[in-house]
């Protein structure tokens, strides 16, 4: 079977024609994706859509996000992309993984979240320090809601600190972040395909 990936960009801006930086980092893992067979079938702008506080998977009327919870889960890896803000992953990535704490009760007959099986990596962009830390809090929260993380699975840029120059700026894609992204979506692939062939057994009591 084939392997599709989906990304969210969990901006805090809305779309609005204006370049994006962290589409623009989720674009340089799309094209190397693309180099292991792998399409991106889309981009996910959580800020367009009314994504309501909570921990459980529908939280009412106006809530979108069971239908955007339907999409991500339909693919095998997952690009979950944000910026930092105050050294940290962004309020509306934090929402997002929020909602995903109602997979712990989501589980099958031997205990596995709707989340087994599939992979998540980062997209990570800012003008500060906090990529790793960013990237730490990402994981640690996927992990506990059942996603497995590769190895090298964050790609990240981060400028000068207190200058105004963002990854959408830049004139052409840093050799370093194109490497890393090289890696981020082989690993990816690879144990997506893995995992396609043979899910985790779960737990048998």
């Amino acid at each position: 079977m084939p392997v599709t990936a989906i990304a969210i960009n969990c901006s805090l801006k809305k779309s609005s024609g204006e370049a994006s930086s962290t589409d623009a980092m989720i674009g340089v893992l799309r094209d190397a994706f693309s180099q292991h067979d792998v399409e991106l079938a889309e981009t996910l702008r959580i800020a367009d859509y009314n994504v309501a506080p909570g921990v459980t998977s529908d939280e009412g009327d106006g809530d979108d996000w069971p239908q955007l919870r339907e999409k991500i889960l339909a693919h095998d890896i997952l690009v979950f992309g944000g910026p930092i803000w105050m050294g940290q992953i962004g309020s509306i990535a934090k929402r997002v993984l929020e909602r995903m704490d109602a997979f712990l009760s989501e589980t099958d007959d031997r205990g596995r979240m709707p989340s087994y099986g599939k992979v998540a990596v980062a997209a990570i962009v800012g003008n500060e320090d906090g990529a790793h830390w960013s990237s730490a809090q990402l994981f640690q929260s996927l992990n506990d809601t059942g996603w497995t993380i590769p190895a090298v699975a964050a790609c990240y840029w981060v400028g000068e600190a207190m200058h105004g120059t963002d990854f959408k700026d830049l004139d052409e894609t840093p050799d370093k972040v194109r490497q890393t992204a090289g890696m981020v979506a082989g690993n990816a692939a690879h144990l997506a395909k893995l995992l396609q062939g043979a899910n985790y057994p779960g737990s048998e009591g």
